[in-house]
């Protein structure tokens, strides 16, 4: 049974591309804005990539191509416990490869338990988990050496009590396919009641 895509988007027909999948903290709009405020702060070379602020974002974990056939799976697999994490930034950085990012100043508990937990259940959907350590950072432009970044700029605190599974559509862009929190499990696509909320979300109906 196909899934519906993300916003109203009609199911996926057989032989379309797989989808293109990462799980995040996905901020808030008054924290999209004071992320987007550090980013205009910092004076960028004209060959910068600067990151939108519709696709400002912190990585938990890149997952990379999954066949539409395993998305009715996805939304009940990935949900795991998502306690108040907090999270503090400040300084922008530059990283190797023209990377400018923003830096969560230390690594909660909350935090690290959550991105373990989402690892396990990657797992154990076959779904590749990255080995490298995890940084947590929201990436604010690439392409980006030699960018001019203010020396100090106003601590930013940022707390969080649920995270989402997107898409990275190439033509339309990021793409929220689900939303976690303690209450349960948020498909946009679809409009659902308090009370079904708070249910593990089964797979989406084909139209």
């Amino acid at each position: 049974m196909a899934g519906s895509d993300v916003d109203g988007a009609r199911p996926a027909a057989r032989g379309t591309p797989p989808l293109r999948l990462f799980l995040a903290l996905w901020p808030t709009p008054s924290v999209r804005t004071a992320l987007a405020a550090r980013r205009d702060a910092i004076g960028w070379p004209r060959e910068a990539r600067v990151v939108s602020d519709d696709r400002l974002h912190l990585t938990l974990h890149f997952i990379g191509a999954v066949p539409r056939t395993l998305w009715p799976r996805l939304p009940g697999a990935l949900r795991v416990p998502c306690h108040g994490i907090a999270l503090q930034f400040q300084a922008a950085r530059a990283w190797p490869h023209g990377l400018v990012v923003l830096p969560a100043r230390t690594v909660s508990d909350a935090l690290r338990e959550l991105h373990a937990a989402l690892g396990r259940a990657l797992t154990g959907l076959g779904l590749p988990v990255e080995q490298r350590a995890f940084r947590p950072h929201v990436t604010l432009a690439r392409r980006a050496a030699g960018a001019q970044l203010p020396a100090t700029l106003p601590l930013l605190s940022w707390r969080s009590g649920s995270y989402a599974l997107v898409n990275s559509d190439p033509v339309a862009g990021y793409q929220v396919l689900a939303r976690f929190d303690a209450r349960g499990v948020t498909l946009p696509a679809t409009r659902r009641t308090a009370t079904e909320r708070s249910r593990p979300a089964p797979a989406p109906r084909a139209r």
